[in-house]
């Protein structure tokens, strides 16, 4: 008896959970949201290469503990 309530109960949330993804008031919410990343990856290609240069300027720590000199 218990789990029929239980299975009732998940069954009604899974279904609200549905109805609440594929409302047409959540659509522009999450076409704003499955856009982020394109945004977002036009910014990191500008700020890329001076990352990658603060990179390479660091020592190595290995040849600092073996007193290599480049």
């Amino acid at each position: 008896m218990l789990s029929g309530i239980i299975t009732v109960i998940l069954l009604l949330l899974f279904l609200a959970g549905c109805v609440w993804a594929w409302s047409p008031r959540r659509k522009r919410d999450f076409d704003a949201a499955a856009r982020l990343p394109l945004s977002g990856d036009a910014q990191d290609r500008a700020s890329g290469p001076e990352h990658e240069a603060d990179v390479r300027q660091k020592p190595d720590p290995r040849s600092a503990a073996t007193g290599d000199e480049p």
